[in-house]
């Protein structure tokens, strides 16, 4: 008479499987939702680069040094910093090499993701001869 079910063997079997998959499983979905999490915050950095950017052009102040500040989203802490410097290409007007009227403004954003330091940094150039 056949019995239905499964041997000692098959069980170990299935189980010395199981011991091996489960915990890769489990990391790869760990790892999903750290990249998942940092990129998150990754986006709500670029955000804010970006508003920071546009709000020192539009307002003018562009150009004032040391403009400094913390944005809270989402329950995170963003430190920005604007700051702008000589774009370093030269322009070469009636056979004579001068300077660029042209400056970077840039914006950086640091932020914390799992606790590493992280950066976004966003920058354009302004014409000071544009009135």
């Amino acid at each position: 008479m056949a019995r239905g079910g499964f041997t000692l063997i098959e069980v170990l079997a299935a189980m010395l499987l199981m011991a091996i998959v489960v915990p890769v499983i489990a990391r790869g979905l760990s790892l999903a939702s750290l990249a998942g999490e940092v990129s998150q915050r990754k986006a709500m950095a670029a955000r804010i680069a970006e508003w920071k950017l546009n709000e020192a052009i539009l307002n003018g102040q562009w150009n004032q040094a040391g403009q400094s500040g913390v944005e809270i989203q989402g329950g995170f802490q963003f430190r920005w910093t604007i700051r702008n410097q000589a774009w370093q290409a030269l322009a070469i007007v009636n056979d004579a090499t001068t300077e660029n009227a042209m400056r970077e403004v840039a914006v950086d954003v640091t932020y914390n993701a799992h606790g590493r330091a992280c950066l976004v940094h966003v920058a354009t150039l302004v014409n000071t001869l544009a009135r």
